[in-house]
C-alpha cells in the first residue's frame, strides 16, 4: 500500500533534483526546467498533505501553482528569445551586464568555450544524409 510518505519522498527527491540543477548548470533553459521540477515536487507534497487532512485546501493550491507555472513558461519563452537574439548564447555568465550597480561581476574558474557570434548550426532536409567530411568516409 501506498503512504503518504512515499508521496513525500517523490516530491522530496523531485525537488532536490530541481535545486541540483538549478545550482549546477549555466543555461537557462535547463535552469527554468530545474525550477519547474522543484514547483512539481511542492506541487506534490501539496497534494499528499491535503489528501492525509481529507481538506482540499492542497489540491486548490496545487492548481494555482499549474497555473502559474503555465504563464512563466510563456514569459520565459519569450525572455529566452530576446536574450539570445541579443548575445546569441544562453549562458548565465554572459549575462553579468544586468547585474545591480555596485556588486562585482564573478569568473569562472573554467570559462566555457565559445563559438563564433555567426556559427549558425546548419541543418540539412529530413531526409537526407548530410554529407560527411573524406576522413569519416575513409575509415
Amino acid at each position: 500500500m501506498i503512504t503518504i510518505s512515499h508521496y513525500l519522498a517523490v516530491g522530496a527527491v523531485l525537488f532536490t533534483l530541481g535545486l541540483i540543477g538549478f545550482l549546477t548548470r549555466r543555461n537557462l533553459i535547463v535552469m527554468f526546467l530545474s525550477a519547474e521540477m522543484m514547483l512539481q515536487g511542492v506541487a506534490i507534497n501539496f497534494v499528499a498533505f491535503s489528501r492525509h487532512h481529507g481538506n482540499m485546501h492542497g489540491q486548490v493550491f496545487t492548481l494555482f501553482i499549474i497555473a502559474v507555472a503555465a504563464c512563466e513558461a510563456g514569459i520565459a519563452l519569450a525572455l529566452f528569445l530576446s536574450l539570445y537574439r541579443k548575445k546569441r548564447t544562453l549562458d548565465v555568465s554572459v549575462w553579468q551586464d544586468l547585474r545591480e550597480a555596485g556588486i562585482d561581476e564573478t569568473t569562472d574558474a573554467q570559462p566555457l568555450t565559445t563559438t563564433p557570434e555567426d556559427a549558425d548550426p546548419i541543418l540539412t532536409k529530413a531526409g537526407i544524409a548530410p554529407k560527411r567530411p573524406l576522413e569519416e568516409t575513409n575509415v
